[in-house]
């Protein structure tokens, strides 16, 4: 990974739609070599796939919530194959602290979020805390093109 690897990962994060054309233009290179070094990058793991950026607001889900709660080691293969299935969850990360699972979830009103957390009762006491608004993110991690 070198200089202009990460400078080419750097304008993907900011439009992943971005053409070949322009990247190449950007970096200063060829088209025929801005495809070859993205191709490597997907090759080797760097970039994971190309998502749009949903606004889960516009399609009626008003509440964000992160729920925090501690699931045994035993319970884990469980909890994992019982949250996978749960199309409201969007993230699932192992974390420290009070807690070794967080989730951030998207649902449509308190009721369904409300539900969702009593499916959790057998895993452990849940944690819940509701985004108000978002002031950052997501956004991309700039990497240093030095």
């Amino acid at each position: 990974m070198d200089k202009l690897d990460r400078k080419i990962l750097n304008i993907i994060q900011e439009d992943g739609r971005a053409s070949v054309k322009s990247i190449a233009e950007r970096c200063f290179i060829s088209a025929p070599s801005a495809s070859v070094r993205i191709q490597n990058l997907e090759n080797h793991g760097f970039i994971n796939g190309y998502k749009a950026d949903v606004n889960y607001e516009k399609l009626g889900y008003l509440i964000k919530a992160f729920v925090r709660i501690d699931v045994s080691y035993k319970e884990m293969p469980k909890f994992v194959n019982y949250i996978s299935k749960v199309p409201n969850v969007v993230e699932c990360n192992y974390i420290t602290g009070d807690a070794s699972v967080q989730l951030k979830v998207f649902y449509k009103n308190m009721t369904e979020l409300n539900e969702f957390n009593a499916s959790l009762k057998e895993f452990g006491d849940t944690h819940t805390n509701v985004a108000f608004t978002t002031n950052i993110g997501p956004r991309p991690l700039n990497l240093p093109e030095e």
